[in-house]
C-alpha cells in the first residue's frame, strides 16, 4: 500500500462521513495537479465540530496525504482519479 493510500484510508472514513457524496469530495481533493488543502481543511473543520476528539489524529494524516499526492507525477495522479471513479461506480451498482 502506498503512503498516500495509507493516509487516505486512515483519515478518509471519518473525514468523509456525513457527506452527500464521499467520492465527489475525494475527487475534489485530488482533481487538480495539487491536493486541494483548502477544501480538505473545510472537511476537517466540519469533522472537528462534530467530533473534536476524533478529528485530532485526522489532521496530520490529511496533511501527509496532501504532501504525498503533490509528489506524484501526472500519470499517477490520473490513475488515482480513475480508481476513485471506478470505486464510485462499484458502490452505486
Amino acid at each position: 500500500m502506498s503512503p498516500l493510500t495509507h493516509d487516505l484510508r486512515a483519515c478518509g472514513a471519518s473525514l468523509l462521513a456525513g457527506t452527500d457524496d464521499p467520492h465527489a469530495e475525494l475527487l475534489a481533493l485530488v482533481w487538480g495537479p495539487r491536493f486541494d488543502r483548502e477544501h480538505a481543511l473545510g472537511l476537517w473543520a466540519r469533522l472537528s465540530q462534530r467530533q473534536p476528539q476524533a478529528a485530532l489524529p485526522v489532521l496530520p494524516q490529511l496533511l501527509s496525504a496532501a504532501d504525498h499526492f503533490d509528489t506524484l507525477g501526472a500519470p499517477a495522479q490520473q490513475r488515482l482519479r480513475r480508481l476513485i471513479l471506478r470505486h464510485r461506480q462499484r458502490v452505486l451498482m
